[in-house]
């Protein structure tokens, strides 16, 4: 074994470039945080061969004083922190003092910046294999320009990582986007082998933010996306999340801003899957573009050396805040005003200017459900519409047999099953109703409704389901959720953790109907379960709800069993396919729809209903032409 000796500084800065500098999007995203911290207006970000070859970036911030220039490529060397409560709350993104050291330990790096009010600029040269700082006059105005060249040129190991040209650059494009979605206020130039890729004025109005994100995350995302603007508890989310019919096959549109800082974080991901629950399509992902504001002193950002992780103080406030508040705002998109007459003219042109540079004019099936507001429900809510059991089928029988067995616990669980109602107010224009009154029903299971708009097409069974299952849940939990005792309690073996964690839980998991007690440092008892439950894996369940609240301070395990055998319940209690309905209560079905939360989507996540504007029937038969 070798004596201990200390490392070269050369050696250091190579060590901690492996942490920071993992490929070209990584020295972009390093730099870029020093522009926006340096406050910065506009920032050019200029690439050759996807980053490895050049990477140039320009701002017109603050820039940095001549003494300071060698400094700053040295080793844990800021100006963003001084003391340790600067450190507990810090405001910018970039504040350890290491991106500049390590980038230049494996690049050839030139620094040139001039500060407002001085004569003259200055630049500084180093290349990673002597690490020696030279500086010699410049011509620069007011900001800082970094220009790395030769990534990886003295580590031939960490070279043959990289991948194509392509991939690096889209990595490195993805930076770009983050940044510019974190800071509106600020223009982002970005070219790649001398072609412009991004050009982005700074964003102030809400019309701007919009066009922004429009620009980053594509037109169809703010079509269907619903805008967030929630303020309690000392915690601001705003942004937009898209409608659950715009759900993506994998996680690549999700945005996350936390005090400006893009985060990748397991407990803002579990809030917002689980906000979208009960209305995503299974093995979907939403998207959104959201910001959530705090106190810096409660959140800390110094966790991991590229800044993408954080902890909250109170993970258990962010995590309901965020569920609560997503949840809320998908619960209460209704197809309302968005499709009213008067607004109709604006509506059309702008339709028909997406739609000509999408190419989505006119496709059957374009899901048309844009821009829905948060609406208060209106109170004229027609003739309720319930669905009529068919004799002597199996499955309805099962289920049938499981409300009336349940119905004596929970008084308004079971859902009324007498024939559908046959009136309905159909005195009212189709403009004070979004889904307008039907006008036939094709197939036996689509309602095919007409509006001030154009045509609505409904899936009567999907539409129903939701209705059903909504209204059940209300039920249940209204009337509060009861408890069966087990005639011989479950003992379980935990960790340490578990059960001190289901100690203090205790009067939570109660609410729900589930009474665990501690028997021995490493052992509980379950004595009693939600009746809903009683023939699941109990135990299993338990540990789940455990887990849960050890990694997010909360868990909602109990309520998504409940719900998900409510939803099965419901999805055989409603109206089948194949069932002839009347005008009435076809008009009944939509009044309700209209009604109720989340009717955009059944039980499963799929859509209920969408529609085809007048001008979309013209193009799709070429009227007009």
């Amino acid at each position: 074994m070798s004596k201990i000796q200390k490392l070269s500084p050369r050696l250091a800065n190579q060590i901690a470039a492996g942490e920071v500098v993992e490929r070209p999007a990584s020295v972009v995203k390093e730099l870029l945080e020093n522009s926006l911290d340096a406050g910065c207006h506009r920032i050019q970000v200029t690439v050759e061969g996807g980053g490895v070859k050049r990477i140039c970036i320009r701002d017109d911030g603050y820039g940095i004083e001549k003494e300071d220039l060698p400094l700053a490529l040295s080793r844990h060397a800021t100006s963003k922190i001084l003391s340790l409560d600067d450190l507990e709350a810090v405001a910018t993104l970039g504040f350890r003092g290491e991106a500049l050291a390590s980038v230049s330990s494996v690049s050839r790096l030139q620094l040139s910046s001039k500060t407002e009010g001085a004569d003259e600029a200055w630049t500084v040269e180093t290349e990673g294999r002597d690490m020696v700082a030279n500086i010699s006059p410049a011509a620069h105005n007011r900001g800082t320009t970094v220009d790395v060249r030769d990534l990886f040129f003295n580590t031939p190991a960490r070279r043959k990582f990289l991948r194509t040209e392509k991939t690096e650059f889209n990595h490195l494009e993805e930076v770009v986007k983050r940044q510019a979605l974190g800071r509106f206020d600020v223009g982002f130039d970005l070219s790649h082998n001398g072609k412009p890729v991004h050009s982005l004025r700074p964003a102030i109005t809400l019309r701007d933010k919009e066009q922004r994100v429009a620009s980053l995350c594509g037109k169809p995302f703010m079509e269907n996306a619903v805008e967030i603007d929630v303020e309690a508890s000392g915690l601001k989310l705003w942004g937009w999340v898209a409608l659950p019919t715009f759900s993506r096959s994998q996680a690549d549109l999700q945005y996350f801003f936390v005090n400006g800082r893009v985060i990748r974080d397991r407990l803002v991901s579990h809030a917002v899957k689980q906000a979208y629950r009960d209305v995503l399509y299974h093995g979907r992902h939403p998207a959104f573009v959201l910001y959530l504001e705090l106190d810096p002193a409660l959140v800390d950002v110094n966790v991991h050396p590229t800044k993408h992780e954080v902890r909250f103080r109170d993970g258990r406030l962010v995590h309901d805040f965020i569920f609560r508040s997503l949840h809320r705002a998908l619960a209460d998109v209704r197809p309302d005003e968005y499709m009213r007459e008067e607004q109709s003219a604006s509506r059309v042109a702008e339709s028909e200017a997406i739609h000509q540079e999408t190419g989505l004019a006119a496709q059957p099936g374009y899901n048309s459900q844009t821009r829905m507001p948060l609406s208060v429900p209106s109170s004229n809510t027609g003739a309720a519409f319930q669905p009529q059991f068919i004799p002597n089928n199996p499955a309805q029988s099962e289920v049938r047999t499981a409300l009336d067995g349940m119905s004596s616990l929970y008084g308004g669980l079971k859902p009324d099953l007498p024939e559908l109602s046959n009136t309905v107010d159909v005195s009212n224009n189709a403009e004070d109703h979004p889904l307008g009154f039907a006008i036939a029903q094709l197939h036996g299971v689509y309602i095919l409704a007409q509006n001030s708009s154009g045509l609505i097409i409904v899936d009567m069974h999907a539409a129903h389901e939701r209705i059903t299952y909504e209204k059940m849940k209300s039920d249940f939990y209204g009337a509060g959720i009861q408890s069966q005792p087990l005639l011989v309690p479950m003992s379980i073996a935990v960790s340490t953790r578990e059960a001190d964690v289901a100690e203090d839980c205790a009067v939570e998991l109660q609410r729900f109907g589930l009474r665990v007690e501690r028997a021995a440092p490493e052992s509980l008892v379950i004595r009693e379960v939600p009746v809903i439950l009683q023939k699941t894996d109990i135990v299993q369940l338990v540990r789940d709800v455990l887990s849960d609240m050890i990694g997010y301070g909360q868990s909602d395990q109990l309520e998504a069993k409940a719900n998900e055998l409510m939803g099965t319940m419901a999805c055989h209690g409603s109206v089948r396919a194949n069932r002839v309905l009347t005008i009435s209560e076809m008009n009944a079905l939509l009044r309700d729809m209209e009604e109720t939360e989340r009717s955009g989507q059944c039980n499963h996540g799929r859509p209920t209903w969408t529609t085809l504007s007048m001008p979309e029937l013209d193009k799709l038969f070429l009227r007009g032409r």
